[in-house]
């Protein structure tokens, strides 16, 4: 659905987009993500026809953004981080007037129009200055005017940015729910966000790719090593963590215990090793003949934070934050 080849986009001494190559399938949901000054708001320029690549070429749904932009347009809705809203026209005018601007009109347009407003739950809003509607009503009348073309594929930037936790879930829910019928680019700085909503994830670093994947592959390629949870329960005593932790760092195959938490008295560590050294049975064995109980042994995976943080290290300040929005 998506085809990236190559793209690059400069200014003057800087590349702001350094020969980025990408493919998105049909129906996938992909999350979008790299620090600020990393280019993905220039990429979603220049896929959105908006901003003309230096050099490299990008194909969205079998058309070329520079030969062909009208119809890339066309088969595209886009919902900027700032809802493009007129806060003097109501809900229904507003959604009618961009279907005009779409190409849509007479039945198909009032047929799209009912349909979105059910869609993205805004059927009482319909009457409605935008003007005085809230922060998460804003959000789904942007959904709506970025699908009332029914377009193939929908490019998202901050999707749920400034809503309130249980605006958030319901945002999140809805765009999950467009995934099969649309194509879905989606950039936000909230990683959760992402594990939570996406299949796949590309990250980008000072313009460049530095990952295209799913969660659970970018946890296996970044960490090489199999990380697993133990907690450990003595029979009728306490335990000293310390004795606990010598013992596990003395088993086959463990490079690094960690401490994670005490439940209950109980300790938690997190446990690294060597994948092919049968790491989860050596460590079973080892707490059985110490003769304590074993409460959990179970695979830990990286979060997404941590991949993120990972892959972009070397190049992020130090005062820079985690995550970060812009491109």
């Amino acid at each position: 659905m998506i085809n990236v080849n190559g793209l690059t986009k400069r200014y003057a001494r800087n590349t702001a987009v350094d020969q980025i190559s990408f493919e998105v399938a049909k129906g996938e949901i992909v999350g979008f993500l790299g620090p600020n000054g990393a280019g993905k708001t220039t990429t979603m320029r220049m896929l959105t026809c908006f901003l003309p690549p230096t050099s490299g070429t990008a194909t969205v749904a079998g058309f070329d953004i520079l030969d062909q932009p009208l119809e890339v347009k066309k088969r595209i809705g886009y919902l900027p981080e700032l809802p493009p809203l007129y806060p003097e026209m109501r809900t229904s005018e507003y959604l009618a007037f961009v279907g005009l601007l779409k190409g849509l009109s007479g039945k198909e347009l009032r047929s799209r129009v009912d349909y979105v407003c059910e869609r993205c739950a805004i059927g009482d809003m319909r009457r409605r200055l935008l003007g005085k509607l809230s922060k998460g009503y804003r959000q789904r009348v942007g959904l709506a005017q970025a699908i009332i073309h029914n377009p193939d594929v929908l490019i998202l930037d901050e999707p749920t940015a400034g809503l309130d936790p249980k605006q958030i879930n319901e945002t999140r829910d809805l765009i999950k729910s467009f995934a099969g019928d649309h194509t879905i680019i989606l950039s936000t700085h909230i990683l959760p966000e992402v594990e939570q909503t996406c299949e796949k994830v590309i990250i980008i670093n000072k313009g460049k790719l530095v990952a295209t994947d799913s969660v659970s592959n970018l946890q296996e390629r970044v960490r090489g090593e199999e990380t697993v949870l133990v907690e450990v329960a003595g029979r009728n005593r306490s335990l000293d963590p310390a004795v606990v932790q010598s013992r596990l760092e003395q088993v086959a195959g463990v490079s690094r215990v960690h401490l994670k938490e005490t439940r209950q008295t109980h300790p938690v560590f997190e446990v690294e090793g060597r994948k092919e050294s049968a790491l989860k049975g050596n460590l079973a064995r080892a707490v059985v003949e110490a003769g304590w109980d074993l409460n959990e042994l179970r695979a830990s995976s990286m979060s997404l934070e941590e991949i993120f943080l990972q892959l972009t290290r070397e190049e992020l300040p130090a005062e820079m934050e985690v995550v970060a929005a812009g491109g």
